[in-house]
């Protein structure tokens, strides 16, 4: 049975002549703004894991991330609330390890630094209280 180039039954043989090697057609780069939301979404993941805060989108828990991407790796800075009373040290540790295996899997860069800032301390009181006027 003959089948017509292209057509599903035709099988999958040697790239096109005159390409070079996919090593040798360029590069994928990952902008900062873009690793940065990735490291975001892994602290909001990690936060919710490693310290008991629920993933609420846009609330007063929300981390923030910012990235500097450079030649095959990533440093990375992360700011984010933990609950009172925790071990920080040990939650901040977890939290690093967990955000940098992430990006490194999703992006395939390797994560040189993460810089943790812990903004503020809330206790469960901070959680259910409104906006007082």
């Amino acid at each position: 049975m003959r089948t017509r180039p292209g057509s599903p039954g035709e099988a999958s043989g040697p790239p096109a002549a005159g390409l070079p090697p996919p090593a040798e057609r360029g590069a994928t780069v990952i902008p900062d703004r873009v690793v940065a939301r990735i490291a975001t979404q892994a602290a909001r993941t990690a936060q919710a894991r490693r310290a008991a805060v629920p993933p609420d989108r846009g609330g007063p828990t929300a981390p923030s991330a910012s990235a500097a991407v450079g030649t095959g790796s990533v440093r990375l800075h992360l700011a984010l609330d933990l609950p009172y009373p925790i071990d920080i040290p040990h939650a901040c540790e977890r939290i690093q390890q967990d955000v940098a295996e992430r990006v490194a899997q999703l992006t395939g860069l390797r994560v040189g630094e993460v810089l943790l800032t812990v903004r503020r301390l809330v206790t469960s009181a901070d959680g259910s209280r409104g906006r007082v006027r």
